[in-house]
């Protein structure tokens, strides 16, 4: 299996004056590092960090040949790298989104294989099922989970947020809840006395498979 799997970390580099992000980016390169010293043979590397950006269309293009999308952020919002995976899949071969059950996307996208990124062998579990599915079943999840990308899309979103908004607008005063008060509104009356924390999201993007001779590349974040 290890000549057989190329795993593909795409990692361009993201927010470089914070300083834990730079802390991450070691990490990983280093955590990279090793694994190929243990792994790779004179002919392979299991394993490929890319610091690089690419276009849409070569992204769309990796995310075709991955046989997996591994996205397993320790918290996100939406994620669109998932549904962007999904979208850019061939029908007739679909692969696998293995995926966080921390992004927001897991709400929606529950064909999709759901993880604990905290929990090392339930990852593990889940690459080997997504290697080993048949096809039949790929095919069967992905066509569930397109046609909520598709049915889902950011106009749906625009048409229910402004259908909220006129539903708000239109019930009596007396029915509207109040805003609840500034949470600093108690510790001082000047807001800009207040200092802002900011929390930072520090993702494990495990990556996806770009092509090299004689494999079909697994996992992309």
């Amino acid at each position: 299996m290890v000549r057989k799997v190329l795993y593909l970390q795409i990692a361009p580099s993201s927010r470089e004056g914070v300083e834990a992000y730079q802390t991450l980016r070691a990490n990983v390169l280093a955590l990279g590092g090793r694994i190929n010293a243990a792994w790779a043979e004179m002919d392979h590397a299991p394993m490929l960090c890319v610091n690089r950006n690419y276009s849409r269309a070569e992204l769309a293009g990796i995310y075709r040949a991955a046989r997996i999308g591994l996205v397993t952020p320790l918290r996100d919002g939406m994620n669109l790298v998932a549904k962007e995976y999904v979208a850019a899949q061939d029908p007739a071969d679909p692969g696998v989104l293995v995926l966080s059950r921390f992004a927001g996307a897991a709400r929606q996208m529950t064909d999709a294989l759901i993880v604990n990124p905290y929990a090392p062998e339930e990852l593990a579990d889940a690459l080997h099922a997504a290697l080993a599915m048949p096809l039949a079943e790929r095919v069967r999840r992905w066509e569930a989970m397109m046609d909520g990308v598709v049915r889902d899309d950011v106009r749906a979103w625009r048409d229910r947020f402004v259908a909220a908004l006129e539903a708000a607008s239109e019930r009596p005063v007396s029915e509207r809840q109040t805003p609840a008060a500034p949470r600093f509104a108690a510790r001082s009356p000047r807001p800009d006395a207040i200092d802002s924390a900011g929390a930072y999201e520090l993702r494990s993007g495990p990556g996806s498979a770009a092509s090299a001779p004689g494999w079909r590349p697994t996992a992309l974040g």
